[in-house]
């Protein structure tokens, strides 16, 4: 079920839940991150059904319950299948349509067009897939709310803008392990220099992100600047690994844009909080 993958997609779903305008009482926001938990569960769950073939090659994934022979393909296929309906429907029992329907969305999203339709076809398959990892706290949201409304969607837009950078990064030390497994990540399609150059690209599109929210009059100060500076690092140690030779980079620091990106957003959804709270 990945669980480490699950705990920031769990955090960034109760955030979604705490800052919304509506109190919800312990009990039932619990019960419905746990269901949203579940859905992320199931989520990966088939995403390793799926890829079972490609994670045998890889060293990142070889050690996986499927490969290793822990866990029969047909049995994770089930257990999946299983779990999404079982979060889908208490997450609707406990909450609303519109929090079950966004999170059959994601499931469906993350397997269907990330996993089966684009990892394989085209190194913008991060990008467009990342749109699957940005939907729990919309989620969390709608739990509280019962609406979607534009609030949110900073949210969503902050990890879906985030997304490709902190993949690529880990994808230019692992480049050996998505060529053998015929992955078209970008540093195999379009070269190291290119990747760099992206990384960069896409660690300059938070500032505009994270500005917007406060300008809109979502959140405060204590986010703008405490976010402002968080985003400009992470700039630093995007460019720093750019100017590294060219068509070349140091695995240090692309472990470190790569390992900075997850406290990153951790921070910024902290902040999102206390600012909320404050």
């Amino acid at each position: 079920m990945k669980p480490r993958v699950m705990s920031l997609v769990i955090f960034t779903c109760a955030v979604g839940l705490l800052i919304s305008p509506v109190n919800v009482n312990l009990f039932d926001a619990m019960v419905s991150i746990f269901f949203v938990a579940i859905g992320a569960g199931a989520a990966g769950t088939l995403n390793m059904w799926y890829e079972a073939d490609l994670d045998k090659l890889m060293t990142r994934t070889c050690l996986r319950p499927i490969p290793t022979g822990k866990i029969e393909k047909k049995d994770a296929l089930i257990f999946g299948i299983l779990l999404s309906l079982f979060s889908v429907i208490g997450l609707y029992y406990f909450s609303n349509f519109i929090s079950a329907a966004m999170l059959l969305l994601t499931i469906v999203f993350y397997v269907f067009v990330y996993t089966i339709w684009l990892k394989r076809k085209t190194p913008q398959n991060i990008v467009i897939g990342g749109a699957s990892g940005a939907l729990p706290p919309v989620i969390g949201w709608t739990i509280a709310t019962n609406s979607l409304t534009f609030e949110p969607i900073n949210l969503f837009l902050i990890i879906f803008y985030w997304t490709p950078s902190h993949f690529w990064a880990l994808s230019l030390y692992k480049a050996n392990d998505y060529e053998k497994a015929k992955i078209p990540m970008l540093p195999n399609t379009d070269g190291v220099e290119e990747t760099k150059r992206k990384i960069f690209i896409y660690s300059l599109f938070m500032i505009p992100i994270i500005i917007l929210p406060y300008y809109m009059n979502f959140f405060g100060k204590l986010f703008l600047f405490g976010s402002l500076i968080l985003t400009i690092y992470y700039n630093y140690i995007c460019y720093d690994l750019l100017k590294f030779k060219k068509n070349k980079f140091e695995i240090k620091k692309a472990k470190k844009v790569f390992g900075y990106s997850i406290f990153y957003l951790f921070l910024i959804f902290v902040l999102i909080l206390l600012d909320k709270l404050i």
